[in-house]
């Protein structure tokens, strides 16, 4: 595993900082745009959903009936702002430092995002998430990481099956752990020592939904994780699926600096004019 530098980063040309901030970038933006349709359809599911109960209210004069209305628009209208609060999360120019990260939220959010998809190829999905600490990261990029982690078991099952996503501290390692597990086809023995390889995939191209990953590939999702101070590791088995780990450590508030001892002022007497008789 590389070591890095302070903020993550090995090499300290500017130049390349910035490169590595653009792609991070373009690569949300490609997440984002991978969701649109996705979430277009649950949008406008949700649309008709309230249309279809204000008719019915506007038809019946029954106080029961539009008693029953009124609960579906309401339901309808939480679940719109759901997804819209969801989009608006992975979208917005969280900060690009590290910082205190309520990785909770994230996976929340995520699984807001890929709801319909996972219905559409019969995926269910279990969590167990754990109260733990903040982790010392950069949320935007470990949603992306979460993301492709989720979308790659989501076509790891071409049949349906399971994803199982858990969040737990590791008290020893001082880590926030999250896991991602799917009962999909499993990695062959292998291949397995080169998933983090870059330009390296086990897919032969877009799965029968036109999809890819996200636009990352494990080869950066470990990257970003390296610039967390993190780890990831990788748990396969043919026939029986496959478990992504990612360790990311806890934040912890910097100690505050100590102020430097303030000198002792010289005392110097002052005569003082005697008094006038």
């Amino acid at each position: 595993m590389r070591k890095n530098g302070n903020n993550g980063s090995s090499n300290s040309d500017p130049r390349i900082a910035i490169l590595q901030q653009q792609l991070a970038q373009a690569q949300r933006l490609t997440a984002v745009g991978e969701l649109a349709s996705t979430v277009t359809h649950e949008f406008n599911n949700v649309l008709m959903t309230i249309i279809n109960y204000a008719k019915m209210g506007l038809r019946h004069k029954d106080e029961a009936t539009r008693d029953k209305a009124f609960e579906k628009i309401l339901a309808a209208g939480e679940r719109a702002a759901t997804i819209t609060n969801a989009v608006l999360g992975m979208a917005r120019n969280r900060s690009d430092s590290f910082e205190p990260t309520d990785l909770t939220g994230i996976i929340q959010e995520t699984l807001v995002l890929l709801e319909r998809e996972m219905r559409k190829y019969r995926i269910s999905v279990d969590t167990q998430i754990r109260q733990v600490p903040p982790a010392n990261a950069v949320g935007n990029q470990i949603q992306q990481v979460l993301l492709n982690l989720v979308i790659n078991a989501r076509q790891a099952m071409s049949e349906g099956g399971r994803i199982f996503i858990g969040l737990s501290h590791d008290a020893v390692n001082d880590t926030v752990d999250l896991s991602v597990r799917d009962t999909g086809s499993g990695i062959p023995a292998e291949k397995l020592p080169r998933i983090f390889d870059p330009f390296f995939s086990t897919k032969a191209g877009p799965d029968g939904s036109g999809k890819g990953g996200t636009g990352l590939g494990l080869s950066t999702c470990r990257n970003i994780i390296e610039q967390h101070r993190g780890r990831i590791r990788v748990e396969s088995t043919v026939g029986v699926g496959t478990c992504f780990t990612i360790k990311l450590p806890v934040y912890r508030k910097p100690a505050p600096i100590a102020a430097p001892p303030v000198a002792a002022a010289a005392l110097t007497e002052t005569s003082m004019p005697h008094a006038m008789s």
